[in-house]
């Protein structure tokens, strides 16, 4: 497993549908060291704290793997790395097989999983396709925000190597089809919401779906 590239964006106001949004989805590719904190990558900043950053989502990975997928999905696109708003494009760690609470260290850098990404309409501005977020759904492939638990300096090329793994298996795939689908799966539903890696908006919105037991 390993780094692929770091990517950055500043906040930039784009013109949609006839009005001005501001949105820092659109990164690029550094191909040098950089330092990672606990809000976010040297060089990177959120335009709308509310819902983007913050401790939980301090780093935005997206897997390499996933590109060739688009590229036969979006031929006319151009597709750099970073293309889909991440930090870090990684090799070897897809979403059924990452779990959340996954602890991995990158550089010197440590940092664990906490959730998938779930796009606003700011990735259609980035694609110029309203049907952008629908496709990126649809397709599984999430990508995953990664907490920082201690700050270190990262490069493109450097090892990721995991050094610990929760006890209870949820995995980030898992989440997302959750999302995704009915409530059908209870047990699955009743792991992630009780999951201590996983953020308590998350686990909440899970525990108001699960059954109410027979009386």
């Amino acid at each position: 497993m390993k780094l692929v590239e770091i990517s950055v964006g500043k906040p930039r106001d784009v013109q949609w549908r006839g009005r001005s949004v501001q949105t820092s989805i659109f990164k690029t590719p550094l191909s040098r060291r950089v330092h990672v904190a606990r809000g976010n990558v040297e060089g990177d900043e959120q335009s709308d704290l509310s819902v983007h950053g913050g401790p939980e989502k301090a780093v935005y990975a997206y897997p390499a793997e996933h590109y060739p997928f688009w590229r036969l999905e979006l031929p006319d696109a151009e597709l750099p790395w970073g293309a889909f708003g991440e930090n870090f494009t990684t090799d070897g760690l897809l979403e059924d097989e990452v779990w959340i609470g996954d602890r991995y260290r990158v550089g010197t850098a440590e940092l664990v999983v906490t959730q998938p990404r779930m796009p606003c309409y700011k990735l259609g501005i980035r694609f110029g396709r309203p049907d952008m977020v629908k496709r990126f759904h649809q397709s599984g492939r999430s990508g995953f925000y990664l907490a920082v638990e201690r700050e270190g300096e990262v490069g493109p090329g450097d090892a990721i190597e995991r050094l610990a793994r929760p006890e209870q298996r949820l995995t980030v795939a898992d989440v997302v089809t959750l999302y995704a689908t009915d409530a059908a799966n209870q047990p699955l539903l009743e792991r992630a919401s009780d999951h201590p890696s996983l953020p308590a908006a998350w686990r909440e919105y899970f525990r108001q779906r699960l059954w109410e037991p027979d009386a």
